[in-house]
């Protein structure tokens, strides 16, 4: 009796191991491909720019979302698209959406009215990338560089390609997201979980404040 369970509890310690193995090696190179992408500057021609939101008060973007406002200038400065489509929705309390926020930015520093877009739907970062996909789609456009902070890269870029979006990314590195190598590997940690759990569900993970969601 004691030779046949032997050979039984081996069998399962071995299908654990592997079991660690795999998790640790699907975990490890997700992690490893957003650190990947958040270094990649994928700048190009497109239709459109489209700055993810994030945080506003009393529409006043907060200092992450600014910082994503001023590099989608600076895109737009240099001929990369002729048009900057802003996003993000209404927190309960909110007056303005963080849409209409970052476009009140942009215009109150020199961009023209009819060069920027807000498309104030969506409560994180999925449902606002479907919304400009909707958009794009009924206005003929069909590239997209999405502006966001590094670490959300890989995951806003996979959610707008499941979209219809053909899109590439040039994320901002300046912020309080990349400010320091402690937020760096924390925010690495959190995009890591919340691309698994988008790529197993096909649902986003809400990050409330950070814009991320």
């Amino acid at each position: 009796m004691g030779s046949v369970r032997r050979p039984r509890v081996r069998w399962l310690l071995r299908a654990v191991v592997g079991a660690v193995l795999v998790a640790g090696l699907v975990i490890g190179g997700t992690a490893f491909r957003v650190w990947q992408v958040a270094r990649v500057d994928d700048r190009r021609p497109v239709d459109v720019v489209v700055v993810l939101g994030a945080a506003q008060y009393d529409g006043s973007p907060s200092p992450i979302f600014a910082a994503r406002l001023r590099h989608a200038r600076d895109l737009y400065d240099q001929g990369v698209a002729a048009r900057i489509v802003t996003v993000g929705g209404r927190r309960a309390g909110d007056g303005f959406t963080e849409a209409d926020a970052g476009r009140r930015y942009l215009v109150d520093r020199g961009l023209r009215g009819d060069a920027v877009m807000a498309i104030g739907e969506g409560s994180d970062t999925l449902g606002s990338l479907r919304a400009v996909a909707a958009v794009a789609d009924q206005r003929g456009w069909h590239t997209a560089l999405l502006v966001s902070d590094p670490w959300h890269s890989l995951r806003a870029r996979t959610m707008a390609r499941d979209s219809g979006l053909e899109s590439w990314t040039s994320p901002t590195h300046s912020g309080p997201v990349v400010r320091t190598r402690e937020t760096q590997v924390r925010y690495i940690i959190r995009e890591t979980a919340a691309l698994l759990f988008y790529r197993l569900t096909h649902a986003s993970v809400e990050t409330e404040g950070s814009g991320l969601g």
